[in-house]
């Protein structure tokens, strides 16, 4: 399944150039985390290529400051919060009484490395944004999705799945020491197999799935990280400012990870394919061995695995 096309694109292609020769005129995108990062990259290039693209936000203000001056991009007025179930309910109901059918579904928001906390049902935090949130909304809009006839669904992953296989036994932490890293390659872990489960699935009625590791990207994201943390990744400046001072294969621009994003939403070279693990613009390998930089671990996108845990969230989670 994880065998690259190969798409003749690289780490150094750019959104902008995914999408040079599209129009996406009459697509309709939902982009979750569209007000920042990675995700205002990508809701700002799919609406610059013609797609009505509808951005769900935390923070309302804060989306609206962001998405000022973008065409073709409607912000939900009211506060959309993964973690909040009732928020993800409403806003499902919002977009099916505006919007009878869902193009593509890009889950982009989430967040990364935070101490232990606990959403209101007493879910661990970094599952229940990064996965739990998600999980919900694509069970609210699998009728526009179905309706559209050739949907995608892409949502984003991480290096960090290799940290940690999904733990069946205990995926809240509340019998096991907390580790943020963990934690958080956990929840990238099931948010991969999420795309292996929905495509595996609805693939009969035209929805394929995709996962996306954008690359190492200095956002928002980074927010609960230290300085030293930061440090010992490589992503201070020499002058004290966040980011990198060159970039490669894993280090990127935002718009260099907001490619590999593009690419499985839009992009026909995929057509053919579903359920599969991208970086750098392609289908990346399986992950066989420790002197791999690159690759997708065997567990985050085993079909069996993936389908328990889509059957079993329910049991598993408040």
């Amino acid at each position: 399944m994880q065998q690259p096309i190969p798409s003749g694109y690289s780490a150094r292609t750019t959104a902008n150039h995914i999408v040079k020769d599209a129009d996406l005129t009459g697509k309709i995108i939902i982009v979750t985390g569209g007000s920042a990062g990675l995700g205002l990259e990508s809701a700002r290039t799919l609406a610059a290529a013609g797609a009505k693209v509808v951005v769900p936000a935390r923070n309302v203000n804060k989306a609206s400051q962001a998405l000022t001056g973008l065409s073709n991009v409607e912000l939900y007025p009211e506060e959309m919060d993964l973690s909040k179930r009732e928020t993800v309910e409403a806003f499902g109901r919002w977009f099916q009484s505006r919007y009878d059918k869902l193009d593509i579904l890009i889950n982009s928001a989430g967040i990364m490395a935070i101490p232990l906390s606990r959403d209101e049902r007493g879910n661990e935090m970094q599952i229940s944004a990064n996965y739990l949130g998600h999980y919900h909304l694509i069970h609210h809009l699998l009728p526009q999705l179905k309706k559209a006839n050739g949907a995608r669904v892409v949502t984003l992953s991480s290096r960090a799945h290799w940290y940690s296989a999904f733990n069946f036994e205990d995926p809240n932490f509340n019998h096991s020491s907390y580790d943020k890293w963990i934690a958080y390659g956990q929840a990238k872990t099931a948010a991969a197999l999420l795309s292996v489960a929905v495509d595996e699935l609805f693939k009969e009625d035209n929805i394929r799935a995709f996962t996306v590791h954008p690359g190492s990207i200095v956002t928002g994201l980074s927010d609960a990280l230290s300085e030293e943390e930061l440090t010992a990744f490589g992503a201070i400046k020499a002058n004290g400012e966040r980011g990198y001072e060159q970039y490669d294969n894993e280090r990127k621009t935002i718009s260099e990870g907001a490619a590999t994003i593009v690419w499985c939403a839009v992009s026909p070279q995929l057509d053919a394919h579903g359920g599969v693990y991208c970086e750098n613009c392609d289908i990346a390998p399986l992950h066989t061995d420790d002197g791999m930089t690159v690759g997708v671990k065997a567990w985050a996108i085993d079909k069996a695995i993936a389908l328990r845990l889509w059957e079993e969230t329910p049991r598993l989670f408040n």
